[in-house]
C-alpha cells in the first residue's frame, strides 16, 4: 500500500484525506440515524394513549424529548399546551413546526461534507493526472526527443494514473452514501410531519370534547 502510495506521488495525500474523512461521515451517519434514534415505530401510539388521560407532566415530556427526534417534536407540541393551554390549533402546529425545523437540521448534518467530498474528489484526482503529466513532459529532452528520462518518465505515468484512479475510488462510494442518506432523511422528516399532524389532530380533538 504504502508503495502505491510513493508511485502516486504527493498529490495523492489530499485523496487520502478525503477518503479517511468520508469514511468518519459515513460512520458517523450510520450511527445518528438509526430508527431508534429517530422514530421508533411505537413512539406516537404510546404518546397519543399517555395524552387522552390530559397532558402529561413536565417530567413525562422531559423524557419524552430525550427519547428521539420524533419525541423531540412531539414533546414541543406537549409542551406548548402545558404552558398555554388555550394556544389554537395554528400556534400548536407552527410550535412543532419549529421543532421539526431544528430536528431536519440536524438530520442534514454533515450531508453537505459528504457531497462535496463526492464532487471534490474526481475534480482532485484530476489534479494528481495534470501533475503526473506534467511530470511525463518534463521528461522529455529539449530537443523533442523521445528519450527523456525513463524514470521520470514512469513516475509521471504512475501519478497521473494512480490519482485519477483514487480520485473515482473516493467520489463513487461517497456519493452512493451521499444519496443514501439523503432519501433516509426525506423518509424521516416525512414520517416526523405526519406524525407531528397526527398528534396535533388528536389534541384538538380532545380539547375539543373536554
Amino acid at each position: 500500500m504504502f508503495s502505491i502510495i510513493q508511485a502516486a506521488g504527493w498529490p495523492i495525500w489530499p485523496l487520502i484525506a478525503c477518503s479517511i474523512l468520508a469514511l468518519a461521515l459515513v460512520i458517523e451517519r450510520f450511527i445518528s440515524l438509526k430508527v431508534a434514534k429517530v422514530a421508533p415505530p411505537k413512539l406516537l401510539d404510546e404518546v397519543i394513549t399517555v395524552t387522552r388521560m390530559g397532558v402529561p407532566g413536565p417530567d413525562v415530556i422531559n423524557q419524552l424529548e430525550k427519547n428521539s427526534a420524533m419525541g423531540e417534536v412531539l414533546a414541543s407540541g406537549l409542551r406548548m399546551l402545558t404552558i398555554n393551554p388555550r394556544c389554537s390549533d395554528e400556534e400548536l402546529r407552527a410550535g412543532m413546526e419549529g421543532s421539526g425545523r431544528l430536528v431536519a437540521h440536524r438530520l442534514e448534518r454533515y450531508l453537505s461534507a459528504l457531497a462535496t467530498i463526492a464532487s471534490a474528489a474526481p475534480l482532485m484526482g484530476l489534479f494528481g493526472t495534470v501533475v503526473g503529466m506534467i511530470e511525463i513532459f518534463g521528461s522529455q529532452t529539449p530537443s523533442g526527443a523521445t528519450g527523456g528520462n525513463p524514470a521520470q518518465l514512469a513516475h509521471g505515468i504512475s501519478v497521473a494514473l494512480y490519482n485519477t484512479a483514487f480520485g473515482l475510488i473516493v467520489a463513487i462510494p461517497s456519493l452512493i452514501f451521499w444519496r443514501y442518506f439523503r432519501a433516509r432523511v426525506d423518509e424521516y422528516l416525512l414520517t416526523l410531519e405526519l406524525a407531528a399532524e397526527r398528534l396535533a389532530r388528536h389534541l384538538s380533538s380532545l380539547r375539543k370534547l373536554g
